[in-house]
């Protein structure tokens, strides 16, 4: 059989997908240059790691993974964590997962989703996958307060009969803008009911003390909502895959229906359980980060680099059209960063904030990189 033949066997969605590309590991960094203490700043992972409790509670159960997962546990404990009942949440491997999971579940060739540009790449993975069709909205202009940002009137008004689901990330990924409060409600309220409003909040946790929406408080007013949240970002548990969504009993049923079994591992439920008790290492991790956050600003501003208002745990730099050099020039000194060109953001680097050494790190070796000419105009 050749690969012309395997062409015509392929569902047509996944025919134009291209697979999702990771941060480049530090120790493949390393092997390939011959470099030592490089540090990873491309993947949104928690610098100060995992959380503790979680930690310890994941090698309390390694004697037990002869056993299937149960999700009781978690499901349970989330449900008395926000306040609602467990029917409400559906666990994923991972928050992708879910996303995922609400493309099989309400999308079919005949239907469309609508996100906007430079949004999370998932989205068009999983719309795509099913074969649905990607309506995507223009972006915020760059001279917006929030540059790159969703346009929300521009995603009401791809919205039609045949939409099923609206993809909406706060903050987003990779820009790290966000909605406020007022303006993403009246979206959520003026959706039609017949469109499922997805309400990614993967990185809200990094958002604590701040005035910022939270689509939990909505739930009960809009049963055509689903928020989705994760493990892997402030909780440092991305490595054990653990995400989960909040809805209507009536969407977390479907969504359930679609799910692979025991899609969620004994370490995984058990580190995740022990995490939402870990509030030492929350407030921890939003402090580094915050600190972080105005490092590695003021350091790039005073570079002349543009940066995007970001609420997440990592700032998108422009530092010009040579930026896929950049990016090389970066990775020679032992810094591994994330290039956004596939996002439609060429000019861009997306980069994680680290600890305060890895942060001057980074400052360092960009600073290098672009006294070497590699910054075009």
């Amino acid at each position: 059989m050749t690969s012309s033949d395997i062409n015509s066997l392929v569902a047509p969605g996944v025919c134009d997908l291209q697979p999702y590309t990771p941060g480049k590991p530090v120790e493949a960094l390393e092997r390939e240059y011959g470099i030592r203490h490089a540090v990873k700043l491309a993947s949104n992972e928690n610098p100060l790691g995992p959380s503790p409790l979680g930690v310890a509670a994941a090698r309390a159960v390694l004697d037990k993974v002869n056993y299937y997962p149960d999700t009781y546990a978690l499901t349970a404990k989330l449900a008395a964590y926000h306040g609602l009942d467990p029917t409400c949440f559906t666990l994923g491997n991972g928050s992708n997962d879910v996303l995922d999971m609400i493309a099989r579940a309400f999308l079919t060739p005949e239907h469309n989703a609508v996100y906007s540009e430079h949004a999370f790449i998932v989205y068009a993975i999983a719309t795509k996958a099913v074969g649905a069709t990607s309506h995507i909205a223009t972006a915020l202009p760059e001279t917006d307060v929030m540059p790159y940002g969703h346009d929300l009137d521009a995603m009401y008004r791809l919205i039609e009969d045949n939409t099923r689901v609206v993809f909406i990330a706060n903050p987003n990924n990779p820009t790290g803008t966000w909605l406020t409060k007022e303006l993403l409600k009246g979206f959520v309220d003026s959706v039609p009911r017949h469109v499922i409003v997805v309400l990614d909040e993967a990185y809200i946790e990094y958002t604590a003390g701040m005035e910022f929406a939270n689509g939990l408080e909505w739930l009960q007013d809009s049963p055509n909502l689903v928020v989705t949240r994760t493990f892997s970002k402030i909780y440092g548990l991305a490595g054990l895959r653990c995400g989960y969504s909040i809805s209507s009993p009536e969407i977390a049923d479907y969504l359930n229906r679609v799910r692979h079994p025991f899609n969620v591992n004994n370490l995984a439920l058990a580190a995740a359980e022990a995490a939402l008790d870990d509030q030492d290492f929350l407030n921890e991790s939003v402090r580094v980060n915050r600190e972080g956050m105005t490092q590695l600003t003021q350091a790039f501003n005073g570079m002349g680099l543009a940066v995007l208002p970001s609420a997440g745990n990592f700032v998108t730099v422009n530092v010009g059209p040579l930026a896929g050099k950049v990016y090389e020039g970066l990775l020679q000194k032992g810094v591994i960063v994330r290039p956004v060109a596939n996002y439609q953001l060429p000019n861009y680097l997306r980069i994680t904030i680290g600890r305060p050494n890895e942060n001057q790190q980074v400052i360092d070796a960009l600073a290098a990189v672009l006294n070497n000419g590699h910054k075009g105009d």
